[in-house]
C-alpha cells in the first residue's frame, strides 16, 4: 500500500472504498463551489464531519489522480446551464479513495436566479471505471508534462476529445452508456 504525501497533510493510499449500490451521495454548493449541504452518506464515505465540509470548497475530496481537464470540461458544461455526468475518483480524509458516477446540475432559487449546483453521486460499475481510468491516466500524464496549468488542461482536453472522436461519441453519452451497460 504505497502512500504519496500531499501538501494538505493527507497521505494518498492506493486502497479503494466502494459505495453500496443503493447509496447516493448528495451535496449542494454555491456558485464558487463551496459546500452548503452534504448528506450523511457523503460525510460517512469521505470521513468528514458536517462542520469540516460546510463552507469549504468541494475540491476538498479531489484526488490527485483526477485530470484537471475533466474538471475544466465539467465547468464548461455547467456554465452553459447544462447538467454534467462523469466518473470521478475522490479522496477520503484517511487517504483512501472512492469512485463515483456524478451528476451535477445548476440550481436556481425561487426567482429563477442561478444560485449554485446540486450533485448526486452513486456507485459506478467496475466495467465503467476499467474503461475510463486509462483515458484519465493518459490525460494526467499529458498534464504533468505540460509547461503550465492552462496548457495542461487544454492538452488533456484535446486528448479526451481525440478519444471521443475515435469512438464517435460525446463524453456525456459515453459515461451514461458506460454506467447503464455496467448495471
Amino acid at each position: 500500500m504505497a502512500a504519496n504525501k500531499l501538501t494538505d497533510g493527507i497521505s494518498v493510499i492506493n486502497e479503494e472504498i466502494r459505495m453500496n449500490a443503493g447509496e447516493f451521495i448528495v451535496s449542494k454548493t454555491d456558485l464558487r463551489g463551496h459546500l452548503t449541504y452534504a448528506n450523511r452518506i457523503f460525510m460517512e464515505i469521505a470521513l468528514y464531519s458536517e462542520e469540516e465540509l460546510l463552507n469549504v470548497n468541494h475540491n476538498i475530496v479531489r484526488h490527485p489522480d483526477m485530470p484537471k481537464g475533466v474538471y475544466r470540461f465539467m465547468w464548461q458544461t455547467l456554465k452553459k446551464q447544462q447538467e454534467f455526468f462523469g466518473f470521478v475518483k475522490n479522496l477520503r480524509k484517511d487517504g483512501r479513495y472512492y469512485w463515483v458516477f456524478a451528476n451535477v446540475t445548476p440550481e436556481y432559487d425561487a426567482n429563477g436566479k442561478h444560485c449554485g449546483y446540486l450533485s448526486v453521486r452513486r456507485c459506478p460499475p467496475r466495467s465503467a471505471i476499467e474503461t475510463i481510468e486509462p483515458i484519465y491516466k493518459k490525460m494526467l500524464q499529458l498534464e504533468r508534462a505540460a509547461r503550465n496549468g492552462k496548457d495542461a488542461e487544454l492538452q488533456s482536453l484535446a486528448y479526451l476529445q481525440q478519444q471521443l472522436d475515435q469512438m464517435n461519441i460525446e463524453y456525456q453519452h459515453l459515461v451514461i452508456n458506460l454506467f447503464e451497460q455496467g448495471k
